[in-house]
């Protein structure tokens, strides 16, 4: 009887095991967003089933980078916190702060993921904001008006609040090069890969419809 109990659960944990699905979380900006699919619905998006064709060829949220990923890589979708146009610190365009939508202010809400996915530091690169100095500990709040320290306490943050959550961050292509170099400097500082995309197809400076699927396959070829 025993022997059997024990096949049974045996059979029914394998079972499950191979049913699983590992669940992903996104910490990004517009390139990861789509009307109807963030958390939590405030945010600014840049992707919408409706936009015209000058903006973007992307109309469907089963062209975008992540849904790909997911369906393609097995997986599932926990949390898609994406804002458009946000930053990684707190210094936005027209050096206007940019607390609230910062990827700092919005890393607690992603619920418990396997993976995570941030791909920010884009408009950190185009509103020009300061590098400022490497730092690793003791970060205060004006810290996070330059990029490093913002860097910094993002994946300092990150791998203490999820633990058992494997982090990746990935790095646009185009963008500066000393944002570039703190974003690989950073990363191996905490031990977080960093997928560096490369040959992304855009419009209007976001990843087209080509763009999206190129995307997708580079990260599910460092994450499968």
């Amino acid at each position: 009887m025993r022997r059997f109990l024990f096949l049974s659960m045996l059979i029914i944990t394998t079972a499950c095991q191979a049913q699983y699905k590992p669940s992903v979380s996104i910490l990004g900006d517009s390139y990861s967003t789509f009307e109807g699919y963030v958390q939590p619905s405030t945010n600014e998006m840049w992707y919408y089933a409706r936009n015209g064709e000058k903006k973007t060829d992307v109309n469907d949220v089963r062209q975008t980078w992540w849904w790909q990923l997911i369906k393609d890589g097995g997986m599932r979708l926990c949390i898609n916190n994406s804002y458009s146009g946000s930053t990684i610190g707190f210094t936005g365009y027209d050096g206007n702060d940019y607390t609230e939508r910062s990827f700092i202010t919005r890393m607690d809400n992603l619920g418990c993921p396997d993976i995570i996915l941030i791909f920010g530091a884009t408009n950190d690169s185009w509103a020009g904001e300061q590098v400022g100095e490497y730092k690793y500990d003791n970060f205060q709040r004006g810290d996070f008006y330059t990029f490093r320290p913002a860097m910094a306490y993002l994946l300092d943050r990150m791998s203490k609040r999820y633990p058992n959550a494997s982090v990746y961050f990935m790095l646009n292509d185009g963008l500066r090069d000393e944002i570039n170099e703190s974003v690989l400097t950073i990363c191996k500082h905490y031990g977080i890969e960093c997928i560096q995309l490369h040959d992304i197809d855009k419009l209007s400076g976001h990843p087209s419809v080509k763009g999206m699927r190129s995307i997708a396959e580079q990260v599910l070829e460092k994450i499968k």
